[in-house]
């Protein structure tokens, strides 16, 4: 049996006859090994994330992201806006009867001042409300789900990066282990339980996301179809 550990190599003691199957690690204590896989694996992740079509996805998803947020800020703040207008207009109202009633006394001086304010108030209410429900009911939407299926994308796009990444150390490590093979005959390797492994299972976690992203985008879009009796 061997272990290696930074630098240096340890031989351990074995009986071939007692023990046919050899088991090789990096370092011999587990803790060790443990944060030795852990920052290969990050390390890996890294890389992955720095290949071309995962930057390029990844960008896409956040200006997606950054577009919708704009427009939920929009509504929020038209929102505010319509409250305030709203109780202008019922100050401006209560200020236009009273000023009515008390010109009336006069029949010659009757006075409607202020009525022209109500009337712009309450139009930039009405153009407020429908700016409000056409980013409830269109533009919202449509943009959650394009950040829905630029998401979904860049999942997908960092699965298959690792599982490249994962592929390049698997071919990497069976072509070192080529001559150990052709001394004997049978050499098993187990990758699930390393590098390989993980970056696997990272992947499929991203696909599984990927899928739930995807699925959640078709019910909007469905929603957003029908409501809008349209194909988008």
């Amino acid at each position: 049996m061997l272990a290696q550990g930074k630098g240096q190599h340890q031989n351990m003691s074995f009986h071939l006859t007692e023990t046919q199957t050899l088991h090789a690690v990096a370092f011999s204590d587990e803790p060790t090994l443990l944060e030795d896989l852990q920052q290969r694996i990050e390390a890996a992740a890294k890389e992955a994330r720095q290949l071309p079509e995962v930057v390029e996805s990844d960008a896409a998803q956040q200006a997606a992201g950054a577009h919708l947020a704009r427009l939920k800020k929009a509504e929020r703040n038209l929102h505010q806006h319509a409250k305030y207008l709203g109780e202008k207009i019922a100050d401006a109202k209560q200020s236009v009867l009273t000023t009515l009633i008390d010109s009336a006394v006069d029949a010659q001086k009757i006075d409607y001042k202020g009525l022209v304010e109500v009337g712009q108030q309450e139009n930039r209410a009405r153009y407020a409300a429908r700016a409000i429900e056409h980013l409830t009911e269109s533009l919202i939407p449509l943009a959650q789900l394009a950040a829905l299926r630029e998401e979904s994308h860049a999942a997908v796009t960092f699965a298959r990066a690792l599982e490249q990444m994962a592929e390049e150390r698997a071919r990497r490590l069976l072509t070192q282990l080529r001559e150990a093979v052709t001394e004997e005959v049978v050499l098993p390797v187990d990758v699930s339980k390393g590098v390989c492994g993980a970056l696997l299972a990272q992947a499929a976690e991203y696909r599984t996301r990927a899928m739930q992203l995807s699925e959640t985008a078709d019910r909007i879009e469905e929603s957003v179809t029908n409501r809008m009796g349209t194909n988008l």
